[in-house]
């Protein structure tokens, strides 16, 4: 069984960690490879950075930033945004990611997953889901930050990227996002229930008890941001709280 984790996220605009609400309003928090110092050391797990302006600008995720963060980062690293081939996914690899995080370029063009696992491997691709509620436990996948609806099933784009090879989902509320409500925990059950490849919830986590209730929906990953870059709480407190949980994690 995987252990659990906790994954800081940085969201990325021009060269800057950005955070907002629902994909909008987004504010500048601090400097990536400073932030990414902090939280390695307070305690994560892995890091995740989505450069949010590239798909829009048609272009892959800075490669200043990410050497800048791997520099003296050593744990997993995985790197999102803009990417649409294998091309740009072995730029931003050689660049220091350890994994790659797929999006609105994968709902466009499935085949993009195969191309990606054949190349580098499943272990290597992550599929990014956006997903919006539409009541009665159904949900739509949302692409460019939230911008274009696509009419898609999250459920059933998860269970397609499942099949064409991706080794984990990353899984986004678009109506918790920076909300700080909680996960949309019906959403990780539909797709944790579905699919056997681990999934990692975002959107909308505050405290070490929203955590705790995506891991016992099925999650494997807990993606933060706000509270972390707010300062509101710590990796090393919440790592704290979930143990008291009785919850086991990374050492």
């Amino acid at each position: 069984m995987l252990m659990k984790r906790i994954i800081p996220c940085l969201d990325v605009r021009n060269g800057r960690v950005v955070k907002g609400v629902g994909f909008r309003n987004l504010r500048e928090v601090g400097d990536p490879a400073d932030l990414a110092d902090r939280y390695q050391f307070d305690g994560a797990d892995e890091l995740v950075i989505l450069d949010v302006s590239a798909t829009m600008e048609e272009r892959i995720a800075s490669i200043e930033v990410v050497r800048s963060v791997r520099e003296s980062l050593s744990i997993a690293l995985t790197v999102g945004g803009g990417v649409r081939t294998v091309e740009d996914a072995e730029r931003l690899l050689d660049a220091g990611a350890d994994k790659i995080s797929v999006n609105s370029a994968a709902v466009r063009r499935p085949d993009l997953i195969d191309e990606l696992v054949s190349s580098f491997g499943s272990q290597c691709v992550i599929v990014a889901i956006d997903a919006i509620g539409r009541g009665d436990s159904e949900w739509e996948v949302v692409i460019d930050g939230g911008r274009s609806l696509t009419g898609g099933s999250v459920v059933q784009w998860a269970k397609t990227a499942v099949a064409r090879g991706a080794g984990e989902l990353l899984v986004t509320s678009h109506d918790r996002d920076g909300t700080g409500i909680g996960y949309d925990l019906d959403l990780i059950r539909s797709i944790t229930r579905v699919v056997d490849t681990p999934v990692i919830a975002s959107g909308g986590a505050r405290t070490a008890a929203d955590i705790e209730s995506a891991f016992e929906a099925g999650a494997t990953g807990s993606l933060i941001a706000g509270v972390l870059h707010d300062e509101a709480t710590t990796i090393r407190n919440l790592r704290i709280e979930l143990n008291a949980l009785g919850r086991e994690l990374r050492p």
